[in-house]
């Protein structure tokens, strides 16, 4: 009887919180999806550093676990409020509570079971698609392939049932303590309105948003973040939002009770009453729902960055085919050309030097003027510290300003296709980043740079930012371009070879590159009569990049490419999977408190048809309802994780040079979750309406 019994309620259930039901199955098809990220040979094969993959799925599983727990108590708790009439009249017919239990878990564990399956089913497809986005992002081929990892389906059941295990352990204890009346009185319980205090609780949310407002100055002014500002800035963004909706009801009740000017206007006083009253009983989960919201926003806007940054960051970064240091003043590279033509055909390749002249004047100036070094070089009066400098100096810059001779600079910018550059005798120009360029403006009028025997000071002649491949191969973040007879008086720094070959470059090319190299270097090393001129930490350097840096002698293009590309993957797969599961569960708890509450209140709207309102006039007042509810906790997240985005990208686009404006970010990530949640929007309205059995 139990079995049949069960079964019936599982088919009304899954009526009734059909929204609950397919939540729960998209969830399920994520977590199979994102699992056979992990166990995918595909996928190993690709990733050489699958571990990253693997540590950030695990972490994003591990929140998405307990969220989802969190959700399912919910919904076991707030079901059972509902059904609580008739689990009272069990209890009246002789049932006890252990069978009453026993029903309800039954019950819950079919609807669970079916959505486990629906999921795994509708995973294999999300599986795919994520697999055909992951291998058009590291510019691969993808074939339709179907895998169904065993590992995958058990982590991915293991999950499920600890979500549920965990959520059935928390209602475990209200279904103990279940008897007749409180059973019979728990729907009228939610009913009861108390107002108490009111006017002194309106205050709370102008005090919230004065609170938000300083927050917002205080995020872009305050410049000396340590953890312990962190978890107090948190602590106290979390009490904003809480005490927003405690401050938001009590306004909106003052104001209804003072008869203000748009209480009798239209529907106004039933929406002003309807949606003070749900805030009031729901702030705590109103709360908690916005916090979701901007959790979600955040992970798709930084998503939305590092997946901009990836085509901005290889233009500028990597734009010969392969790029080769070598810390030795003597290497003619002929071990890394014969492994290239090995390998792939060469349409030009030019080996040069850059200089230096014993001087470190550019250096010295972007160390205590640019924004990511701080007060570290410089002293309390803003001059520079040169024990700090030499002492604390790392790799960002090599010892010494690096120069190059005006023919290996033209012939370079031949090979990336652009002008050649005329330059005086005398003369001097700069190449650096955009990057580092659009902070530091003009400063030639603070340099004075020697000529090479160090007798007459040179001419500035201007600035060149064109991407220039300036990570260590051709300077740190800049390279002094002088005339030939001025290099000829400096000493060479280190070699470099540019290359640009025909097609793409073979898969392990680097590799093989990086391993007969090193050979090739344990034995000029141990040949006397070709000593490196410079110790390793003087004359290689990588740059004021600091997102994402790769330092590697031999830079191929296709290969870092693919490595990179992975890289960022790692981290965009996971933002956007918590992203998705975190705005389902908000927006299954706003549908299924809707949708409970038409049913409900099925006799308030009985009662406006009776005075007069038409079908239409019905609906457009559920409309105005499910506007002002669903838009309230979705707005108020936007403005928050809008401001915390804005600070995000405006430092992203300082520290990795990509000039797309900082809202954008935050842009995209609104409009693609505003898509999902106008699809929960328009579900919970019809089904509003059905549930009034009203016609428009």
């Amino acid at each position: 009887m139990l079995a049949k019994l069960a079964l019936r309620n599982v088919r009304r259930s899954a009526k009734d919180y059909l929204v609950y039901f397919v939540t729960m199955t998209v969830v399920v098809a994520l977590m199979f999806a994102f699992n056979s990220l992990l166990f995918s040979e595909d996928i190993q094969e690709l990733f050489q550093e699958v571990e990253i993959m693997e540590v950030m799925l695990g972490l994003a599983t591990f929140f998405i676990v307990l969220i989802i727990a969190w959700l399912i108590n919910y919904m076991l708790r707030f079901i059972l409020e509902k059904r609580s009439r008739e689990f009272g009249i069990y209890l009246l017919l002789g049932m006890g509570k252990r069978q009453i239990a026993k029903l309800y878990m039954r019950e819950n564990m079919l609807l669970s079971a079916g959505a486990f399956l629906a999921g795994l089913v509708f995973g294999m497809l999300v599986q795919q698609i994520l697999m055909s986005v992951l291998y058009s992002m590291v510019l691969m081929d993808f074939r339709l392939n179907i895998e169904i990892n065993r590992t995958c389906l058990v982590m991915t059941l293991l999950c499920y049932a600890g979500c549920y295990l965990l959520a059935f352990l928390r209602c475990k204890r209200k279904l103990r303590k279940m008897n007749i009346h409180s059973l019979m009185n728990a729907e009228k319980q939610n009913e009861e309105i108390r107002e108490s205090h009111e006017g002194m609780k309106r205050w709370l949310l102008p005090l919230s948003v004065l609170f938000l407002i300083l927050f917002g100055v205080w995020l872009f002014c305050w410049k000396e973040w340590d953890t312990g500002m962190i978890v107090f800035f948190i602590v106290g963004l979390v009490l904003v939002i809480y005490l927003f909706y405690t401050g938001l009801s009590a306004w909106i009740i003052c104001y209804v009770r003072h008869e203000g000017r748009a209480v009798y206007r239209g529907q106004n006083l039933f929406l002003l009453r309807q949606f003070a009253s749900k805030i009031k009983t729901m702030r705590f989960t109103m709360g908690t729902l916005t916090a979701l919201f901007v959790l979600a926003f955040l992970g798709c806007s930084i998503a939305m960055m590092f997946n901009l940054y990836q085509d901005y960051m290889f233009e500028v970064k990597m734009p010969f085919d392969i790029h080769i240091y070598s810390p030795y003043v003597e290497d003619d590279f002929a071990v890394q050309l014969a492994v290239i033509e090995k390998r792939v055909p060469i349409e030009e390749a030019y080996a040069y030097h850059i200089y230096e002249n014993g001087t470190n004047q550019v250096n010295v100036w972007l160390y205590t003027h640019l924004r990511v070094f701080g007060d570290t070089y410089r002293n309390a009066d803003g001059s520079p510290n040169m024990e700090n400098i030499e002492y604390y100096r790392n790799s960002t810059y090599c010892r010494y300003d690096t120069y190059m001779g005006l023919t290996d600079y033209n012939r370079l910018r031949g090979m990336l296709g652009l002008e050649k550059v005329s330059l005086q005798d005398g003369a001097y120009i700069i190449h650096m980043k955009d990057r580092v360029f659009r902070e530091t403006g003009d400063f030639s009028d603070q340099l004075v740079i020697k000529g090479g025997g160090g007798n007459c000071d040179l001419q500035f002649a201007g600035f060149y930012t064109e991407p220039f491949s300036q990570d260590g191969q051709n300077g740190g973040d800049y390279v002094i371009v002088v005339p030939d007879a001025e290099v000829a008086r400096m000493r060479p720094y280190y070699s470099e070879l540019a290359v640009n070959i025909a097609g793409d470059a073979p898969a392990d090319l680097r590799n093989e590159l990086d391993e007969a190299v090193e050979t090739a270097r344990k034995s000029i090393a141990l040949d006397l009569n070709q000593p490196k001129m410079f110790d390793e930490n003087e004359n290689s350097c990588c740059g004021s990049d600091s997102i994402l840096v790769w330092g590697s002698d031999n830079l191929v293009r296709d290969n870092i490419t693919v490595e990179m590309k992975c890289m960022l993957a790692t981290l965009i797969f996971p933002l956007i999977y918590v992203g998705l599961v975190f705005l389902c569960v908000a927006l299954t708890v706003l549908s299924i408190q809707q949708l409970s509450d038409s049913a409900k209140y099925r006799f308030r709207y009985k009662v406006l048809r009776q005075i007069g309102m038409s079908g239409r006039e019905i609906a457009g007042l559920v409309w105005k309802q499910l506007v002002l509810f669903y838009l309230c906790p979705a707005l108020f997240a936007g403005v928050i994780s809008g401001i915390i985005a804005g600070y995000v990208g405006d430092n992203f686009n300082y520290y990795s040079g990509v000039q797309t404006p900082a809202w954008l970010y935050f842009g995209i990530s609104f409009l693609l979750f505003f898509g999902v949640y106008s699809i929960y929007f328009v579900v919970t309205y019809v089904g509003f309406l059905r549930n009034l059995e009203l016609e428009t």
